[in-house]
């Protein structure tokens, strides 16, 4: 079994992420080869709060040139985490978005 925190890497803060606070959504980067039931208990762990659903996307890294060289940077995958009505939000998020 994986660290939670080896699945989680960080949180993703950006306007689009934001815009989705208010409906207890939050965007974490997390592990390539995690699947949605990992990351629903690795954020349930962490956080102590109740997942409703998780949805996923993998991006695949830009392509990037120096000169003559050329290679692609990191690829990443992203975590939409919805919780559920009851549950508490994410202390972390909720301090920023104030």
């Amino acid at each position: 079994m994986k660290n939670a925190y080896d699945i989680i890497k960080q949180p993703v803060l950006t306007e689009k992420s934001y815009d989705a606070l208010p409906g207890k959504t939050y965007t974490f980067i997390v592990d390539k080869n995690a699947n949605k039931i990992e990351i629903r208990q690795a954020v349930e762990e962490i956080f102590g709060v109740k997942v409703e659903s998780v949805n996923t996307i993998n991006s695949l890294g830009k392509m990037k040139r120096q000169g003559a060289h050329q290679g692609r940077r990191a690829s990443t995958k992203k975590a939409f985490v919805k919780l559920t009505k009851d549950s508490k939000g994410i202390e972390f998020f909720d301090s920023i978005s104030q």
